[in-house]
């Protein structure tokens, strides 16, 4: 509930859709539903205004906000649980909270709503990682960094997905940031420019550091891990 009475964003809506059921695809991949038709529907629910116009009304009626929690929950839950499985939930509720108490600071001229709100999650995901880092036993070194970069579960995760042992070798000798844009393109189906947007990096170093993964992997390992990495 907002200061103003009204429902805050996805209040009493667990899944995508609003049946109060997970979205499908959320954990693994996406999902196997009509992906262009679904989107099509929620665009109509929401009188077919974009997620900019969207969050543009927003700001001055947080009611508006209500059609992109629909849109996008089931991509936002797949995000974290393939990276985060056991707080994924939590996670995604955070990352609502915080852009919708956030949505008056999106800037168009920035980069497009969906990058805006997958670097919304990114910033949850970094702050999850550096709790973790706190609460583990004897706590962090002095002097040493937060890990902020969630490889150790992405790579759990290919392990039970049983992908091929070289091409969980290679992934993870990819440097965090090359990764990260990888994942974001293969397993969110962001685009280059999106995945730049999300990392907060120019869009052309960002298909330059894209070029150069998906080079070495196609040299090394020509496979396929839910999406086009090689």
């Amino acid at each position: 509930m907002t200061p103003d009475g009204r429902d805050g964003p996805g209040e009493g809506v667990s899944g995508a859709d609003g049946s109060g059921t997970d979205g499908p695809g959320t954990a693994d991949g996406p999902g196997t539903y009509d992906t262009a038709k679904a989107e099509e529907l929620l665009a109509r629910a929401a009188g077919g205004a974009s997620d900019e116009e969207l969050l543009a009304r927003a700001a001055r009626d947080p009611a508006s906000f209500e059609p992109l929690v629909r849109r996008h929950s089931t991509a936002l839950h797949g995000y974290f649980a393939r990276r985060a499985p056991h707080a994924a939930d939590d996670l995604l509720a955070e990352a609502w909270l915080q852009a919708f108490t956030a949505r008056r600071g999106f800037d168009a001229d920035r980069g497009p709503a969906r990058a805006w709100q997958f670097g919304v999650a990114r910033n949850v995901l970094s702050a999850h990682w550096r709790r973790t880092e706190r609460q583990r036993p004897g706590g962090r070194s002095e002097g040493v960094p937060f890990r902020d970069d969630p490889w150790e579960a992405v790579d759990e995760r290919l392990d039970a997905a049983a992908v091929a042992p070289r091409l969980r070798e290679l992934l993870g000798g990819l440097p965090p940031e090359e990764r990260e844009l990888l994942l974001l393109v293969a397993w969110e189906q962001l685009t280059p420019g999106e995945a730049a947007a999300v990392v907060g990096i120019p869009a052309g170093t960002a298909r330059s550091r894209l070029h150069r993964a998906r080079h070495r992997l196609r040299a090394e390992a020509p496979l396929n891990l839910t999406g086009d990495l090689a």
